[in-house]
């Protein structure tokens, strides 16, 4: 079935999956830095490639580059979304609400213990900007979709199943350590994706979650949440 997907599916499928290929090789490397390379920097590698990749196809994914923007209230929902998610992500963290440890840990701390900004501001843009773009295209987009059939892109996402959003999220969740707060960010974008048919709120709500956790975790040194 993978072998048959579609050109629009693949331009979805690529970009995930050199996200995920860089966060392996980042994870790889020694943190001390034998390898002769700050493995931290792997992630600026990867917001170049991904990034890259994305503004290739930009104009091929309709969704975004074509669709109706959302409205004003719709973009306030998805910002109140994307907090609430937020503030659930950083409370749902007891021991039994964990799977194993991050592939790849980041502490952007030199060995004074003092703050990188350059390697903070790369990661924030990766995750507040980039990553919400990506993951959405490929979670919601593509995967929930394609769930329910083959040809995804005939898939209204008003009608979406039941049964697709529970196992597109249910996935969502075996890529994230913290696995309840992943089934309530999963969720809550599925739910907005499927009933307002735009993607950008989906967006919109993942990138103020993601955004908010980096400030967040900046400020309070709380680096395991990166």
């Amino acid at each position: 079935m993978i072998a048959n997907l579609s050109r629009a599916a693949w331009l979805r499928v690529i970009p995930f999956a050199a996200f995920m290929a860089l966060l392996a090789l980042r994870g790889a490397l020694p943190a001390d830095g034998a390898a002769g390379m700050d493995a931290r920097w792997v992630y600026g590698l990867t917001v170049a490639v991904v990034g890259a990749l994305l503004a290739l196809w930009w104009r091929e994914y309709g969704e975004l580059a074509k669709q109706v923007p959302p409205t004003a209230r719709e973009a306030l929902v998805a910002v109140v979304v994307g907090l609430v998610v937020f503030a659930l992500w950083i409370s749902l963290d007891a021991p039994w609400m964990r799977v194993g440890e991050p592939a790849a840990s980041f502490v952007p701390l030199d060995a004074q213990g003092q703050p990188m900004w350059p390697l903070i501001a790369v990661r924030w843009v990766g995750a507040a900007l980039l990553v919400p773009v990506m993951e959405e295209l490929f979670w919601r987009s593509f995967l929930m979709r394609w769930l329910d059939h083959g040809i995804f892109e005939s898939v209204v996402p008003h009608t979406v199943s039941l049964r697709a959003v529970v196992l597109s999220t249910f996935v969502f969740t075996l890529a994230h350590t913290l696995w309840l707060g992943a089934v309530v960010a999963g969720l809550a974008y599925a739910w907005l994706y499927r009933r307002t048919g735009k993607l950008w709120v989906p967006v919109i709500a993942h990138a103020v979650t993601n955004g908010v956790l980096g400030v967040w975790v900046v400020t309070t040194g709380n680096w395991a949440f990166w």
